[in-house]
């Protein structure tokens, strides 16, 4: 990933890595394979986005969570080349001392509270 402005590397939690594969996999069995590198492509932006403005446009608090921790919608980003029709996932993450800490990253129809990792509840 390119040098962040914030200084603050994206560092992904291990259900983040897990959860990195499903759409990818889902849109490959579903759309093949040009749509799931386009979303890909779209998620890979997404993280350099946050990662070069942690609190940029799209990005959000919410109730449930802790005052460090916020929701990125992959919508509010552009990857070059062909879009994503209707992106619905969003990263969950938490800014750090050292690190922006991703600590998932999931579809909007799933309860965001039952899917918080240990430190992002408020």
């Amino acid at each position: 990933m390119a040098a962040p402005i914030s200084g603050l590397p994206v560092v992904l939690s291990p259900a983040a890595r897990k959860d990195i594969e499903d759409p990818l996999l889902w849109s490959l069995d579903k759309f093949g394979a040009d749509a799931a590198e386009r979303c890909r492509k779209l998620l890979i932006q997404a993280l350099r986005d946050i990662e070069t403005d942690p609190m940029r446009a799209g990005s959000r608090t919410h109730p449930e969570l802790h005052r460090d921790a916020r929701l990125y919608f992959l919508a509010s980003s552009r990857a070059e080349g062909k879009r994503v029709k209707s992106p619905r996932h969003f990263i969950l993450y938490r800014i750090r001392a050292s690190a922006l800490e991703v600590g998932r990253i999931l579809h909007d129809s799933r309860d965001l509270a039952r899917h918080l990792p240990r430190g992002y509840r408020a």
